[in-house]
């Protein structure tokens, strides 16, 4: 519930809507969700100044009841490892997209290559799948690419590892409308470009990256805040870090070092593998691939965000934002959430994942697309530590935007006073009711950006 709130004090329940039960909606286009300065969410450390009897939560996705939606049943995604799903919502075409690794693993399928090649002595594959819904998937039979003699699968680019795809509005050239970023190895990055996102042309070679970066899932875009290409993917020194690139042209690239480790208390035991970045609100948020290497090699999804794409922090470290199933189950070994911008449909964000019953060892293993909903807004959000008493927040000092009236993103009962300060800024009381919950603020800026000391 997104709760105008004009008035001194203002019950958020109020803004609820009474609609009888035999109403039914009509579901809604997907939409993406375009970066807004004027968005706080409370999970930034910067938006809080003191809390009595609350406490941050993370949100809790809900996995769909049909996962898995797209199980990789096709004889040439021989394994299609840890998937590395990009999703996009193509408003133009009212079309979802999909690409995903596909390794051949086995000497018998890679021998069934349109001219066979290896890169760390497997075949890659980069395929290609649809949807009109979210939920049915198909795989188009492109023509691109043959498999055992037939061109009639869903294969788009072929020798691409750790493929990250995304959709560029910003370049001027209709025939680098999509960009692929991969390697082919630590410190051998490459890039391609494509129209329509099937057929791809070679790239330009890029410079700029050091011989310990890449090998996981690359993900870049086009960041409109700062101007500049940004580029995320692994740093490895006998552990997996993650590191952050910077490009004016997409071809000659600026690394900003690591930006996102374990803690000292995790160590090697528990690794960064990968961080899918995309803006969000005022700041950046990040899906981080988690690697239990010293309990079980599995891998996990918890959630990470930023104030500028450079200092990153994890929301609740060692808490799973995407948790593991049940033992046995589709999503129990591994999970690797998407790279794309977000997207929501009905009030729910719609997350995507692979998810997978094997855990981190060896090639042959495979991946299924799965979706996961969340309420807008709701990656994390503060509610009363004892239940049965009110909770309360101050803000840090904010200003307010003239052309965008305050709201409380909020699920359940929630006051706000305003507490007038110097040269028109104020900071925000909010009281919120046992069984409330507070996401975010809309219509306010930070006065004071600085992140606060860890």
């Amino acid at each position: 519930m997104k709760c105008p709130l004009p008035s001194l004090y203002t019950i958020a329940a109020a803004c609820l809507w009474a609609l009888p039960a035999t109403v039914a909606l009509a579901e809604s286009a997907p939409r993406i969700l375009p970066p807004d300065p004027a968005k706080l969410l409370l999970l930034d450390t910067r938006v809080i100044e003191h809390a009595e009897n609350a406490h941050l939560v993370l949100g809790t996705p809900e996995k769909d009841a049909r996962n898995p939606l797209l199980p990789s049943d096709q004889p040439w995604e021989n394994a299609t490892n840890n998937y590395y799903p990009n999703v996009l919502w193509d408003a133009g075409e009212h079309l979802w997209k999909l690409w995903y690794k596909d390794v051949l693993a086995d000497k018998e399928a890679i021998a069934q290559m349109d001219g066979p090649s290896t890169v760390h002595d497997v075949g890659w594959y980069l395929l290609y799948a649809t949807s009109h819904d979210g939920l049915t998937w198909q795989r188009p039979a492109l023509g691109l690419h043959k498999f055992a003699g037939s061109a009639e699968n869903n294969i788009v680019a072929r020798d691409c590892p750790n493929v990250g795809v995304f959709q560029d509005a910003h370049d001027p050239d209709p025939q680098r409308r999509y960009k692929m970023v991969f390697d082919i190895g630590l410190g051998k990055p490459r890039v391609r470009f494509s129209a329509d996102g099937l057929h791809w042309s070679d790239g330009p070679e890029v410079a700029g990256f050091t011989a310990q970066q890449g090998d996981t899932h690359n993900n870049a875009f086009f960041d409109t805040r700062s101007g500049k290409y940004l580029w995320f993917t692994k740093l490895y020194v006998g552990e997996r870090l993650v590191t952050r690139l910077e490009s004016d042209d997409f071809e000659h690239w600026r690394s900003s070092g690591v930006v996102l480790r374990s803690t000292p208390e995790e160590g090697k035991a528990t690794q960064t593998y990968a961080l899918t970045v995309f803006p969000y609100g005022s700041i950046y948020l990040g899906y981080v691939m988690m690697y239990h290497a010293g309990s079980g090699r599995t891998v996990d999804c918890e959630l990470a965000w930023s104030p500028d794409s450079i200092q990153w922090r994890r929301v609740q470290p060692g808490k799973p934002f995407l948790p593991l199933g049940a033992k046995g189950s589709y999503d129990s070994g591994c999970i690797y959430a998407q790279a794309g911008p977000p997207v929501v449909q009905d009030g729910k964000l719609l997350i995507y994942y692979s998810g997978s019953p094997t855990v981190h060892v060896g090639w042959k293993r495979s991946g299924s697309l799965c979706l996961a909903r969340l309420r807008e807004d709701g990656f994390a959000g503060f509610e009363a530590e004892d239940q049965s008493k009110p909770a309360m927040l101050t803000t840090s000092l904010l200003r307010l935007t003239p052309d965008h009236p305050i709201h409380l993103v909020a699920d359940g009962e929630v006051k706000m006073e305003t507490l007038p300060e110097k040269d028109g800024t104020v900071r925000l009381k909010l009281t919120f009711s046992p069984g409330a919950k507070v996401y975010a603020i809309e219509g306010a800026t930070l006065v004071n950006p600085a992140l606060p000391s860890p």
